[in-house]
């Protein structure tokens, strides 16, 4: 019983963190303080973005794992043929 307990409370915490790093912008009533929320925020999020040197490695490993895979398939093929 007091194991989900753990696990739950332990969930819930893990989430605080991630919940508390964003600001709420949209509650702040001056409009030049909302406004450089609204600049942080979207710095943040460019960070956070993936970079496309990154995503192009990404796309070319996984082309390459499908061509040897259809190699793969090939091979098998010429081996077997309705065993």
């Amino acid at each position: 019983m007091r194991i989900p307990a753990a696990i739950a409370l332990a969930v819930i915490a893990s989430a605080v963190p991630a919940f508390a790093a964003t600001e709420p912008c949209r509650f702040i009533q001056a409009k030049a303080d909302r406004e450089a929320c609204y600049q942080r925020q979207e710095v943040a999020r460019k960070e956070k973005q993936v970079k496309p040197e990154a995503s192009a490695k990404v796309d070319q490993s996984i082309d390459r794992m499908k061509i040897e895979d259809d190699r793969l398939s090939r091979q098998l093929r010429s081996i077997c043929r309705g065993c």
